[in-house]
């Protein structure tokens, strides 16, 4: 189906990291951010 994520890979960290990447990219950083991702804001990032 059309727009939909195939694979999702978590990958245990340390010190309140949080990154969603798309391969090497980074497409939302919580460092970057100060917060975490409003609903919908990752997805919409991917599409």
């Amino acid at each position: 189906m059309p727009g939909r994520i195939g694979k999702v890979t978590l990958v245990p960290s340390s010190g309140g990291v949080f990154e969603v990447r798309r391969g090497d990219a980074v497409v939302f950083s919580k460092r970057q951010k100060g917060r975490f991702p409003n609903p919908g804001e990752v997805a919409e990032a991917l599409a």
